[in-house]
């Protein structure tokens, strides 16, 4: 039509095989090189920028400079995957579940109990990680499924075991601030306060 402006075309099928078989090689050398510092596999990055070209197929055709293209996508995509690192957090390992509990078992707690209890553990975990440093390694301490003693925690922590049970108190009060900022008020059913 008059007046429109044509888009590039989208490449034969044969010229995509071709480019994949070209740049191949350079595609891993530049993730082998970007995805330690990443902290991603290799191949995750490689498979990116591979989706990344298929979508540029779609709209703007082939890049001009097809090595120079790779080299930029493979450094913005290790970019984005460090960003994602330090935003997602991996949740602790959890103990494995009482293997006599399940479906049809006494033992099986109630679905919305489950959900509650992991969103319980799930606030407590958030509110240590953003607990002082001090603190965090004591609560992981304390915590810890070993059930270290107390002079086991003050080993490990470099302190004397005397002053364990005030900074104990400290720490508990501290994520005791944290999570009750976090935790609404309980109902009190229409009753003035």
């Amino acid at each position: 039509m008059p007046g429109m402006t044509s888009r590039e075309p989208v490449p034969q099928p044969s010229a995509v095989p071709e480019l994949v078989g070209a740049f191949t090689p350079l595609l891993a050398a530049e993730s082998d090189a970007e995805a330690a510092a990443a902290g991603v596999e290799s191949r995750d990055l490689q498979q990116a920028v591979w989706l990344r070209l298929l979508e540029r197929l779609d709209g703007d055709g082939l890049p001009d400079r097809p090595a120079d293209w790779l080299r930029r996508a493979v450094r913005a995509e290790a970019r984005r995957a460090r960003r994602t690192t330090v935003r997602e957090l991996p949740y602790d390992d959890e103990p494995a579940p009482d293997s006599r509990s399940g479906p049809g078992s006494d033992l099986a707690p109630a679905p919305e109990c489950a959900a509650l209890a992991a969103e319980r553990r799930r606030a407590l975990r958030s509110a240590i990680r953003r607990s002082p440093a001090r603190c965090r390694r004591l609560l992981a301490a304390m915590l810890s499924p070993n059930d270290l003693t107390y002079q086991e925690i003050a080993g490990k922590l470099g302190i004397s075991q005397g002053s364990l049970g005030p900074m104990r108190s400290r720490c508990l009060g501290c994520l005791r601030r944290m999570l009750a900022a976090e935790v609404a008020a309980p109902d009190h059913r229409g009753k003035l306060r």
